[in-house]
């Protein structure tokens, strides 16, 4: 992570005359009731499994001493409640995995299923992950990235909010290693064709439909859209040229 200052991260951003500027985000943030599980969870796990957002705005925040070990690092997009977070760190034990989720009860969720399958390697994080492929990762270091059934935002006028975008599509090919994947699923086909269409246009990136990934459990979210006649499609796009490599 670059030593120099950082702009503020969304929700928190100021006019020089302190008004709070409107952003156009890729997701809503929604109640965050927890269950008695869910809050049993985050009170014994969140202080050492959950990155809290004020550290990110700390100097010198060092995203890698949340974790015991040096290892090469994953980065979820939208771990929901953990359902694919769960076995796909828990077949990778040799990566560190870090995972984007900013719904308070999906983060709980993921919490106590992790721990309930001895998953160790992950670590939370609900600060928002556009801003911070842009600015909290150094080029090249990232091994892979997965982006599961982000919000579709269905509606025309929405599609500015929908997650992959160009400018997003070159921060993450820029923190992905030489050579790094991103894989992404979705069950809506404007948005799959969106999807293509911003990847194909990134010089960094080469890929496109892939068969489904076996090694992706089959969550609540495939399942719904299969239910609703939608078909699921997957993605694989490869780092293609070399560039910078270090930490956070």
């Amino acid at each position: 992570m670059s030593e120099q200052a950082r702009p503020a991260r969304p929700h928190v951003r100021l006019t020089e005359d302190g008004r709070r500027v409107r952003e156009v985000l890729s997701y809503s943030r929604r109640g965050a009731r927890l269950t008695e599980r869910e809050q049993d969870a985050w009170d014994r796990l969140s202080r050492s499994w959950v990155v809290p957002d004020d550290a990110v705005d700390q100097p010198g925040f060092d995203l890698w001493s949340w974790y015991d070990r040096d290892a090469p690092l994953v980065v979820e997009i939208g771990s929901g409640v953990g359902e694919a977070l769960v076995g796909l760190a828990g077949a990778r034990p040799e990566v560190n995995v870090l995972a984007f989720e900013v719904w308070r009860p999906g983060v709980a969720g993921a919490l106590w299923r992790l721990e309930e399958a001895g998953v160790g390697n992950v670590r939370l994080i609900g600060v928002d992950a556009v801003w911070s492929l842009a600015h909290l990762f150094a080029p090249g270091s990232v091994e892979e990235v997965w982006t599961f059934f982000p919000d579709p935002w269905p509606k025309t006028r929405h599609h500015k909010r929908r997650l992959v975008q160009p400018a997003f599509a070159r921060s993450v090919a820029t923190a992905l290693r030489p050579g790094g994947s991103w894989r992404l699923a979705t069950d809506w086909a404007s948005y799959a064709e969106q999807m293509r269409e911003v990847l194909d246009a990134e010089p960094l990136l080469e890929g496109g439909v892939v068969p489904r990934w076996e090694a992706r459990p089959l969550t609540r979210f495939e399942r719904r859209g299969v239910e609703a006649g939608r078909g699921i499609v997957d993605l694989s796009y490869r780092r293609t040229t070399a560039g910078g490599s270090g930490k956070l």
